[in-house]
């Protein structure tokens, strides 16, 4: 992988080193043990190479450039060919794009630039889907307070990858994990023994974690900021009891809405004064956008 795409990388906050190792196993996944490309070792002698477009078709933003270049970039590495494929960027992530546009060119050894295709367009397409359908979220709440965020409903193996995705379409990253934020959910104050008790064993374990507590109710969301909490995951409420909850709970909490949202009501809940909307299907539903690799036949 070339220097400047790792530095586009680290500059997206993206790891290098896990990126080359998702795409070390996906090539691997695509190329069997014997890492061969079958068909293209059939019908393409090695010495041939060529220039091929990464093409939108369709309208979206596109978000992954940098990775579909590693991917590239490794494949040669990969496959044991010892050649390498130049990349050019002529997008750049976050931006919105039209049918047609091209988006990066790679020019290399033929055999290479078809093997890699498939691992470079499912994560450019998948990432970029992302980006999409964040971007329409962004749009929708543009005018209030509200941001949206994503979640931890993310495919397995690839959350970094989505997460980045999110930020390039214009939301905001909640936490990453299990580990870096506390949510207390219905099972854990029931297990707990109810909001205070929850709260006080987290911040006694952990007394530098963010803690959010989830809660169902207004009557709940003012017990949870009294016990501490500054960070409320308001759970399937409507827009009049968000309304309420904003107005109980004044500036003494961040407020979350989450559960059943959709793009149709996202300006009526952004409306309501709080501070994120919390939207699963950024990750878990989000279409791709579809990019083809062209070879060029002039």
């Amino acid at each position: 992988m070339r220097e400047s795409t790792e530095q586009a990388l680290r500059v997206g906050g993206l790891d290098p080193s896990e990126v080359r190792g998702l795409i070390v196993g996906a090539l691997t996944e695509d190329l069997g043990p014997e890492f061969l490309d079958v068909t293209s070792v059939a019908t393409i002698p090695a010495e041939q190479t060529d220039t091929a477009d990464l093409v939108a078709r369709a309208d979206g933003v596109v978000a992954g450039l940098a990775v579909a270049a590693a991917v590239f970039e490794l494949v040669g590495e990969v496959t044991g060919a010892g050649r390498t494929v130049e990349v050019s960027l002529v997008a750049h992530d976050g931006r919105r794009v039209a049918r047609g546009d091209v988006l990066a060119t790679v020019t290399g050894p033929t055999r290479l630039l078809l093997t890699a295709e498939r691992t470079a367009l499912n994560l450019l397409s998948r990432m970029s889907g992302v980006a999409t359908h964040t971007r329409a979220w962004a749009d929708a709440l543009a005018g209030t307070k509200a941001t949206v965020l994503d979640t931890r409903k993310t495919t397995p193996g690839l959350r970094s990858l989505e997460k980045y995705a999110v930020r390039a379409g214009g939301g905001t990253n909640k936490r990453f994990g299990l580990y870096d934020v506390a949510m207390i959910k219905d099972n854990h104050k029931f297990a707990a023994g109810g909001i205070p008790a929850a709260y006080r064993r987290v911040r006694a374990a952990f007394p530098e974690v963010p803690v959010q507590v989830e809660v169902d109710t207004v009557a709940e969301a003012v017990e949870a900021v009294e016990a501490g909490a500054d960070f409320l995951l308001l759970d399937n409420m409507t827009p009049a009891q968000l309304r309420e909850v904003v107005a109980q709970v004044g500036d003494r909490a961040e407020l979350e809405a989450t559960g059943g949202l959709t793009l149709p009501v996202a300006a009526e809940y952004g409306a309501t004064g709080v501070d994120y909307l919390s939207v699963g299907a950024l990750t878990h539903s989000s279409p791709i956008l579809d990019i083809a690799l062209d070879l060029r036949t002039e």
